[in-house]
């Protein structure tokens, strides 16, 4: 089973569009990810998540921009986002199109979730990213956050609908770079966050959109209903449970029965249900550890020790024996590794 789970070809063909506009070797790129080139011929198709994680790294390896899913972010249309984005094309405020995000979301793909936050005269929405490659998913939240000022704008014209504040936890750019967050973006924007989130006046909810079409919008919102239920699926799951271990290993916590609980399920319930869906939650850990130490130690300079407590480890050759058996290498020869890559870089 994917722990991605799939994603939309609409999403993909945004990617495409961007890198076609900047002359990149687009067919050279989908073919080294494993994506035929007539997928993006299909108006409903879906491509496994790692297809699209691993062709998003050989884009931000191939441009080489440090910008690059802010840029994207610049070739969204409604169809970026399948029958979501002709659902909020249809409704009266942008308060209705943005109440639609969550629950419609999965058919856009499995790259997040987004949780809707009343903060009294503000409104935080914020974007939970499911991929933990350290290159792919600071320029993927960038990306989803740059798609969605820019098609809320678009939705709300002639009015600007800008942030108040964008919170990001990846760390902060260079000085100029810094400057093009906040010029595109028109609004303060903080790094090394404890979360992706957006916040906005809530005066913005009221804002009346282009084209509202109720009649329409009703007929979208059951077909779209109708393509949720087919794709109810064991990676909804996986991605939440990821998720929730994600989370927790934040703070070093690796017990089951705490992301069986945040599920609203017993410990026994939720290991059964992964057994149907043929994985555990070890081997979720186990992802979820990886992925996280590989980020570690690709981005940061903490010591080995410290990486192998934040990640639940009770002794450090545990994580170097376990890091080692699934890499081929040891938490320091994979640090050195990224690091001469870089400087080649």
């Amino acid at each position: 089973m994917n722990p991605l789970g799939t994603v939309s070809v609409a999403a993909l063909r945004q990617y495409v569009r961007a890198a076609q506009a900047h002359q990149l070797p687009v067919e050279d790129l989908l073919q080294a990810a494993g994506i035929p080139p007539a997928t993006l011929d299909s108006d409903d198709g879906r491509i496994d998540g790692t297809q699209l994680q691993e062709f998003l790294y050989r884009l931000c390896q191939h441009s080489r921009d440090p910008l690059l899913g802010l840029k994207t972010g610049d070739f969204v249309q409604p169809g970026s986002y399948s029958v979501l984005g002709y659902i909020t094309m249809s409704c009266a405020t942008l308060g209705e199109a943005v109440q639609r995000i969550a629950p419609f979301e999965k058919l856009v793909g499995d790259m997040g979730t987004t949780t809707l936050e009343d903060r009294g005269e503000r409104i935080r929405l914020t974007w939970h990213c499911t991929y933990q490659n350290s290159i792919v998913r600071p320029q993927l939240v960038d990306n989803v956050f740059a798609s969605w000022i820019n098609y809320a704008r678009w939705l709300a014209e002639p009015t600007q609908a800008s942030p108040t504040a964008v919170h990001l936890q990846r760390p902060a750019p260079s000085g100029d770079s810094l400057r093009e967050y906040q010029q595109r973006w028109d609004c303060p924007v903080f790094f090394d966050a404890g979360e992706d989130a957006i916040e906005f006046d809530k005066s913005l909810l009221q804002t009346p959109l282009r084209q509202p079409d109720p009649v329409l919008r009703s007929t979208l919102e059951r077909h779209a209903q109708q393509q949720l239920a087919s794709l109810q699926s064991a990676s909804e799951l996986i991605n939440q449970v990821r998720n929730s271990i994600y989370q927790n290993l934040l703070e070093g916590i690796t017990r089951q029965d705490m992301v069986a609980g945040n599920l609203g399920m017993t410990s026994r319930t939720l290991q059964r249900k992964l057994s149907q869906e043929e994985t555990s939650y070890q081997q979720l850990l186990d992802d979820v550890r990886q992925d996280m130490a590989e980020d570690y130690l690709s981005r940061t300079t903490l010591p080995i020790p410290d990486i192998a407590l934040r990640l639940g480890f009770s002794e450090t050759t545990s994580f170097h024996r376990i890091f080692k058996r699934r890499v081929g290498m040891t938490p320091g020869e994979y640090r050195q590794k990224t690091a001469e890559q870089k400087g080649k870089d």
